[in-house]
């Protein structure tokens, strides 16, 4: 589930100024593929000689804008005239897909000014090449968006990095996920396939760390920002021991999806303190399963995932204890062109009697922290207009978030999204009720080439 802290690295100041570069000449190759005519005709036979493979460049501009509902004083301190803005984006995306041979590439990168972080921000999403070595065998290496697990917006087994500070923002989903450099091998067996991801350099989420949005400081008792309230954890040092490392196991019987995973590596946000005071990242292994299959006339699924944290024991109330996580969902049409998925979420927090015992912070979670969620989609005007409404509701934090949005395709080029992201709660502390004063509502306008 999600947690407080943001990581915010794209790529490196050198990945950096190459995408720039390449993104700024792609007009060019543009322009020499419309010349080569390339833009006009198919994937003829003589597109594929082997010296020199060619590629559709396409992508989309974007713009963004989104304001909060509320004031939050945590950010209103800093006096800064752009503290109510949550999102102010001009967006370029270029990707293209060719092959060489039979292997695959890929790339997919983003060029954006910020004017919330007031600065002009690369992001590599795609950089990966995909070959089969052996018979049933795919390999993929290189920067690349992994995810796997059933939950719908809810994360179990799934420990791959998340941009929590852009799904707040009010960008588009897909910028939930975050990419990360990974080799990936996949294995198709007759009966079950099996999936290896090494991570090498550990990549932690995109988490809230006082910038954008103000969070809750148990150490304080009250929500606090950048610059005094900033999260700035240093990560794990590069190495093959802090490598992170995911497996999964799958395959169906009759038309039951099956699937049991595996992970070892770090916390995705720096969620502990050290001797000092200052945040950072623990250990993490993670065990679990899951199902998903046709029941009447719907979709169940149902995952489960055992988090053993560094601190086993609950000894240590500055580490996360370990925890135990259950979900169950189902997702139906109820009439044509209306969906509904509905979820149950716990989390168990294991040894909390020692966690309690230890710690000296009025503000610790509940043993038991359980939450429902709801999505309801209508498509009309042959799908080209769609509303939703995304709820999560904790009755054992008593908070909620809201995420309700409509999405307008006007032709095959542009497209309108206007939605909301709602937080509220009786308590400051929660997870939900801490984003109270971050609630937003944002709007974004697309054109695609």
């Amino acid at each position: 589930m999600i947690r407080t802290g943001e990581s915010g690295r794209n790529v490196s100041e050198k990945s950096a100024l190459l995408l720039t570069a390449l993104l700024f000449l792609s007009p060019v190759a543009l322009a020499q593929q419309a010349d080569d005519g390339g833009s006009d005709q198919g994937w003829g036979d003589d597109s594929w000689a082997e010296e020199t493979p060619t590629s559709k460049w396409h992508g989309f501009i974007e713009g963004g804008l989104g304001n909060r509902l509320y004031a939050d004083p945590a950010l209103n301190d800093r006096f800064s005239p752009v503290d109510d803005a949550t999102l102010s984006d001009l967006r370029l995306r270029l990707e293209t897909t060719g092959f060489v041979g039979n292997d695959r590439y890929a790339f997919k990168a983003d060029l954006y000014a910020d004017g919330v972080d007031q600065g002009v921000r690369a992001d590599l999403r795609e950089a990966s090449y995909a070959l089969t070595p052996i018979e049933r065998t795919d390999l993929k290496l290189g920067q690349q968006v992994l995810t796997w697990g059933t939950g719908d917006l809810l994360f179990l087994n799934d420990l791959f990095p998340k941009d929590w500070q852009s799904f707040f923002a009010g960008r588009d989903t897909e910028y939930l996920k975050a990419p990360v450099l990974a080799a990936k091998a996949s294995y198709y067996g007759d009966s079950a396939s099996l999936d290896l991801v090494w991570m090498p350099d550990y990549t932690s989420d995109r988490y809230i760390n006082g910038e954008r949005f103000s969070w809750f400081s148990p150490q304080t008792g009250q929500n606090v920002a950048a610059p005094a309230g900033r999260i700035d954890a240093e990560e794990p040092a590069n190495s093959f021991n802090n490598g992170e490392f995911a497996a999964r196991l799958s395959g169906t019987i009759d038309s039951t999806e099956w699937a049991l995973y595996g992970y070892r590596g770090f916390q995705k946000q720096p969620n502990a303190l050290d001797s000092v005071g200052n945040p950072v990242f623990t250990r993490l292994n993670v065990l679990g399963a899951s199902v998903r299959g046709n029941l009447g006339s719907g979709l169940a699924n149902a995952e489960v995932a055992l988090h053993m944290a560094e601190d086993n024991d609950g000894s240590d109330p500055y580490k996360p204890n370990s925890q135990f996580r259950f979900l169950i969902g189902y997702e139906r049409e109820l009439v044509p062109k209306l969906t509904l998925g509905l979820q149950y979420y716990l989390e168990q927090t294991l040894d909390y009697e020692a966690l309690n015992a230890a710690s000296p912070s009025p503000y610790n979670p509940e043993e038991y922290r359980y939450l429902y969620t709801t999505r309801l989609n209508y498509r009309m005007w042959q799908d080209n207009l769609v509303w939703s409404v995304f709820a999560f509701y904790s009755p054992s934090d008593d908070d909620y978030y809201l995420r309700p949005s409509v999405s307008y395709r006007y032709s095959d080029t542009l497209s309108f999204d206007l939605g909301a992201n709602v937080f509220g709660g009786d308590k400051a502390h929660t997870f939900f009720g801490q984003f109270e004063d971050a609630s937003n509502l944002y709007g974004r306008v697309r054109y695609a080439f």
